[in-house]
């Protein structure tokens, strides 16, 4: 989940920042056999293409990930898909993938596990890196081809989603509802924000084609490419939505599907996000408890009064900003980012303690840290797509809303967390609703699927992004077994280096074998 922007987010992100704070070509492939359902005539060329893997030069989107894709295990490719697939001769998207060959022998290769990440908007391309580095030499490594793949429109895929320059992005011109008061958008403004995207990310057909729905025909593509008769998936966060929408739509193509941290398919977008920022809240709650327990906490040493005390921190900033001594304003969307993205887990809860104690002093060096690790800032100011991929893909999968539907849900979290609270009366807009087609993906969904194998969810008890009662919800929902991981964090499956975890997922992955119910690890 990205927090600050009331949509549904990422954990690709956030598993980085967990991971700071804590401390030539290959084969071409082709599928040799067609998907479980006869493909359309007209889908044939795209589910008999062959993908080249070669240098991963120009896939990265990060300085990070500039760095990391130096390395020359990790090869990459682009896959064509139909921009829309009801008009397959009409125009193509490219979607950027990376591969991490399996490192044991090819005879006891199983076949490609995708990975994605969350977000909506955050690369699939760095989470199979991440997964590959966190887990070493480990029996999935040994026996997958680890595929991480840019859904449609995001990171290194085309046409690239994009809605604002590198200066409106320093200028914080992507707001959300969770600023009202601040600054909150005219009817005016966010009509120039749908025109904005649309030619900024090469049209209007682009902003029609990027949700789910679209995403999941996008990889029963790659599975079909990739030579794999059925899929093996691991997803997270929003990943869980992507996992539950393919198996609604390709129930007879899933071999296995791990989904961790899970969203869930029944609630609708005014209710689970009031759910996730109470989340957030106590998250906060239990950082400034962790806090008061010494006597130089900015927050105080009782507990009961440190939201209070924050918002006399922070709501100043929204008038008055801290100027950096390099000139960038540490404004309060900032800190709200910032924050947020300590609170994911309990290993980022110093940082963020840290960076309110010099947000005290007049400085806001790791809290720009904080937020520009999750807003994609590169050291030369340039912004990847993940904000605005979340913004565009969301308009296609979230509930619409009215002025006053966006405002009502506002001050209802706002109300659960005070600790966003603007302290301003609330006029907020709905960022989507001059989007010219409707929201595609609908609510509940994933409901009475048949013919779906047994599928594992993972689901952390104090997750403070994707509630542990939404994991609950989701393995109900697609009648999967249960995993429940006590702690605090949000995903942990493959990256958090959790034993237990690792062992479990591993067995399902390779063995197809389901744990006993009632199954637990703890963090």
């Amino acid at each position: 989940m990205l927090a600050s922007k009331t949509h549904v987010g990422s954990s690709l992100m956030i598993g980085a920042v967990i991971l700071v704070l804590s401390a030539c070509g290959q084969p071409t492939l082709g599928h040799p056999s067609k998907p479980g359902v006869k493909v359309p005539a007209e889908l044939e060329r795209f589910y008999d293409q062959k993908l080249t893997f070669g240098s991963c030069e120009g896939y990265a989107t990060t300085d990070a990930d500039t760095k990391t894709f130096a390395n020359d295990i990790f090869k990459c490719a682009r896959l064509e898909v139909p921009l829309d697939y009801q008009n397959p001769r009409g125009r193509t998207a490219q979607i950027a993938l990376l591969r991490v060959p399996a490192k044991g022998k090819p005879s006891k290769r199983i076949g490609s596990l995708l990975v994605n990440p969350g977000g909506p908007g955050f690369p699939g391309t760095s989470h199979a890196a991440l997964v590959a580095t966190a887990l070493g030499k480990h029996p999935i490594t040994e026996r997958f081809d680890l595929i991480g793949f840019d859904p449609r429109g995001v990171g290194a895929s085309t046409p690239t989603l994009d809605c604002f320059t590198d200066a409106e992005r320093e200028a914080d011109k992507l707001v959300n509802s969770l600023n009202s008061g601040g600054k909150d958008y005219t009817d005016d403004e966010t009509r120039q924000l749908y025109q904005k995207c649309a030619e900024r990310s090469g049209g209007e057909d682009v902003l029609l084609h990027v949700g789910t729905r679209d995403v999941v025909r996008d990889m029963d593509v790659l599975r079909a490419v990739l030579g794999d008769d059925k899929l093996s998936f691991l997803g997270v966060s929003y990943g869980t939505r992507l996992g539950a929408i393919y198996a609604e739509t390709f129930p007879q193509n899933v071999r296995a599907m791990v989904l961790d941290g899970a969203i869930d398919p029944t609630t609708g977008t005014t209710e689970r996000r009031r759910v996730l920022f109470a989340g957030f809240q106590h998250a906060f709650d239990n950082m400034a408890a962790f806090c008061a327990k010494t006597p130089t906490c900015p927050l105080g040493t009782d507990p009961k009064q440190a939201t209070a005390a924050f918002q006399q921190i922070v709501q100043p900033l929204i008038d008055k900003p801290i100027i950096t001594a390099d000139g960038r304003k540490v404004t309060y969307t900032a800190v709200i980012d910032g924050v947020t993205t300590g609170l994911y887990g309990e290993t980022g809860w110093r940082a963020v303690i840290q960076a309110i104690t010099e947000l005290k002093a007049g400085s806001g060096k790791t809290l720009l840290f904080l937020r520009d690790i999750l807003s994609q800032r590169s050291a030369d100011g340039s912004y990847g797509n993940g904000n605005e991929s979340l913004l565009a893909i969301n308009c296609l999968d979230e509930e619409r809303h009215t002025p006053e539907q966006e405002s009502a849900m506002t001050r209802d979290i706002f109300k659960v967390a005070p600790f966003l609270d603007t302290g301003r009366p609330v006029n907020a807009r709905d960022l989507c609703e001059h989007w010219r087609v409707k929201p595609t993906l609908g609510y509940p969904y994933a409901q009475n699927i048949k013919g779906l194998p047994k599928t594992l969810v993972v689901s952390v008890t104090r997750d403070p992004a994707t509630p542990h009662e939404g994991g609950i919800s989701l393995a109900k929902t697609l009648g999967a077994s249960l995993l429940t991981v006590e702690g605090e964090q949000h995903g942990v499956a493959l990256t958090a280096g959790n034993a237990c975890v690792n062992d479990i997922v591993a067995d399902y992955l390779i063995g197809l074998k389901i744990p006993a119910d009632g199954a637990r690890c703890v963090l």
